[in-house]
């Protein structure tokens, strides 16, 4: 669990380092993995079921790298496509962003579904509502 963690952590800095301030960047992913560890304490507390914290913060975090390190990848190809003055690179990288967010809650939503036997819509729900917790907050924090 804690090698996903320190992967999670290393490249999240990595990403939010190109986006924006190191300072900054660090301080959004260290609040995104608190976040993370609050939000699946709190859903294991309600569903009564703390003994499997380690089995699904792991399968959380796993699905976490591999988004983050396409994200990695997305960050390099912007950079290729402003070094090539491509003219719709703006598209491209939002396009890319959108694509890895549903992919990354469906992903989420089906280890919920999967986790606690949930229906479709409340996993999707819950996903969600996690997304929003864990990346949401911290950049609200962060643009105060």
């Amino acid at each position: 669990m804690w090698k996903n963690v320190t992967f999670y952590f290393i490249s999240g800095c990595i990403v939010e380092g190109l986006i924006a301030d190191p300072a900054d960047g660090t301080l959004e992913v260290t609040g995104r993995t608190i976040m993370a560890f609050s939000s699946v304490a709190l859903l294991l507390l309600k569903e009564k079921q703390w003994p499997r914290f380690s089995q699904l913060y792991t399968s959380i975090f796993v699905c976490e790298n591999f988004i983050m390190t396409l994200a990695v990848a997305a960050e390099g190809l912007d950079f290729w496509l402003v070094m090539k003055h491509y003219p719709y690179r703006e598209e491209v990288g939002i396009g890319l962003a959108v694509f890895l967010v549903i992919w990354y809650i469906a992903i989420v939503s089906y280890i919920f579904r999967r986790f606690f036997t949930y229906p479709t819509g409340t996993s999707v729900a819950f996903a969600f509502s996690y997304f929003v917790m864990t990346y949401g907050i911290p950049m609200l924090l962060m643009d105060i």
